[in-house]
């Protein structure tokens, strides 16, 4: 990963702000041309937060909703709109993961006679993944930006409008928290067999 682009992502990206112009003044293929760009990449980076893998189709979607709903507010780095769309994916996974987690408690409240087992539950996350979830949605942000979807600290720096000094700093705490809660949610080696 490390912020290198190859050609063919140089490509992908450099119609974005064109392609935006173009559905803003009313071109629905331009639009979907954006959409077709980068909601695989944005579907992926959303899994990671969501509770379930279907999850991250809403997240996508309500990315997209919100970029429209924003349009004329979205921010480019270098050309391409792909990271403000991964700020923006990350905060609506957040939520979404914030509401479930209060549908379920609200539930919970209310008794079952048989209940079905969720087949989902069957299989963890895994512990790394557990621990982002655990982190604040800062700490959320300047991780999959820089970590998992290796933008630089400029690049991620632009997309959350602050100064790259601010990226460098709270990417420095957020490993460092994110190191603790991966200790804290880790199960211990040699566990209960």
């Amino acid at each position: 990963m490390g912020g290198l682009r190859t050609v063919r992502d140089m490509d992908h990206t450099t119609g974005d702000r064109a392609d935006w112009a173009l559905s803003i003044a009313g071109d629905g293929a331009a639009f979907g041309r954006v959409f077709d760009r980068h909601a695989p990449r944005l579907r992926r980076h959303a899994i990671r937060l969501v509770p379930t893998p279907s999850d991250a189709d809403d997240v996508v979607a309500v990315t997209f909703l919100e970029a429209w709903r924003r349009r004329d507010h979205v921010r480019f780095v270098d050309g391409s709109l792909l990271p403000w769309l991964l700020v923006t994916a990350t905060n609506s996974a957040h939520n979404l993961t914030r509401s479930t987690t209060r549908h379920r408690r609200f539930l919970a409240r209310f008794p079952v006679d048989d209940p079905a087992p969720d087949p989902a539950e069957r299989f963890s996350d895994g512990d790394a993944v557990a621990a982002l979830q655990g982190l604040g949605l800062a700490d959320q942000r300047v991780l999959t930006l820089c970590v998992i979807e290796g933008l630089s600290e400029r690049e991620a720096a632009a997309a959350l409008g602050v100064a790259p000094g601010t990226v460098k700093s709270r990417l420095h705490r957020a490993k460092a928290r994110l190191q603790q809660q991966y200790t804290r949610t880790a199960e211990p080696l040699g566990g209960a067999l």
